[in-house]
């Protein structure tokens, strides 16, 4: 199948700083899509090149089948986007806001009344439909731009665009988008997120890029970027500082050394079996650890190791093209 989403060399400018560089991006259809990096690293501006709503100096883009300069109107007849700060009508209630979005997606008035209904329950927003939304709190307002996100319905959606979207939203809330998402998803919509939080990016995606500097630092599944980049680690604190000098020599140059604390951090594959190895070699008369615990990677230790060798230049870019 043609991909959802396909960039070849997208590169944008703000004045004298360069946001992207020659990104390139491939998403297949029906997948969940993150894009991770710090802030300014070209997360937004890639969606805004994707939704239309900004040109790209160099490169081009398709989305759903069409081009995001040429065919604009095609593109925003195929996808939903919710960016990152809500966009709802102070001067409406929650109900009259998600009606207004439904009229103007194309439903009746009987249709719109329902699906509106539908999705204030939905985002546990029933008890405030009839309030305005300038009396809202912020996660109130969240969750019914969200909503207004879903109106149409999602079998004319092919992309769905989601520029951060449970920032400010408590842990239940986000639980709802997640579930949003993984329906939306299973139903045969592409979903492209950019989010801060990892453990979203983790749960939901199926494949992620890194970016830093408008560039991929580093792309493919959650599993695939943390066996490459994190791994597994056996942290190891020792008994007394004889027992320490005696594990960090077993241990090696593998080893992190922490020696104010006497403790090592060792890499593993994370089995049972390699672990219960590593810790006869290490400790063959069991009298020089104290204490141990496996360390599970996590897209925080990816993330990390990769902005912060980003941030001293040792990442080759040569090596991880910008292309998904």
């Amino acid at each position: 199948m043609p991909p959802a989403i396909e960039a070849t060399g997208l590169s944008k400018s703000h004045g004298t700083v360069r946001v992207l560089d020659a990104l390139d991006l491939r998403v297949a259809e029906g997948t969940v899509f993150a894009l991770l990096g710090p802030n300014g690293a070209g997360k937004t501006t890639t969606v805004r090149i994707l939704a239309t709503l900004t040109a790209p100096d160099a490169g081009h883009a398709r989305v759903a089948g069409h081009d995001v300069v040429t065919e604009r109107s095609r593109v925003r007849r195929a996808i939903s986007l919710t960016g990152q700060s809500a966009a709802v009508d102070e001067t409406q209630t929650g109900a009259e806001n998600l009606r207004t979005v439904a009229r103007l997606s194309g439903l009746s008035r009987r249709a719109a009344a329902r699906r509106a209904a539908e999705l204030l329950e939905r985002f546990g927003l029933t008890g405030a439909g009839d309030r305005l939304t300038g009396t809202y709190s912020g996660g109130m307002r969240r969750r019914l731009d969200l909503a207004a996100g879903l109106v149409r319905d999602p079998g004319t959606i092919r992309v769905m665009f989601l520029d951060e979207p449970t920032t400010g939203l408590d842990p239940r809330s986000r639980q709802e988008l997640w579930d949003a998402v993984r329906e939306l998803s299973a139903a045969g919509t592409t979903v492209f997120l950019t989010t801060q939080y990892l453990e979203e990016a983790d749960r939901l995606a199926d494949r992620i890029t890194v970016l830093g500097g408008g560039r991929t630092l580093a792309a493919g599944t959650p599993a695939a970027l943390k066996s490459r980049y994190a791994g597994h680690r056996l942290d190891l604190v020792a008994r007394d500082r004889e027992g320490y000098l005696r594990l960090t020599s077993a241990a090696g140059r593998t080893a992190t050394a922490a020696p104010e604390t006497l403790a090592l951090g060792i890499p593993t594959d994370g089995s049972a079996a390699h672990v219960r190895d590593l810790l006869d070699v290490l400790d063959p008369e069991r009298r020089d650890i104290a204490r141990f615990t496996l360390h599970t990677a996590t897209l925080d230790d990816v993330f990390l190791a990769l902005t912060e060798a980003d941030d001293t230049g040792r990442i080759d870019h040569d090596k991880e093209p910008s292309r998904v």
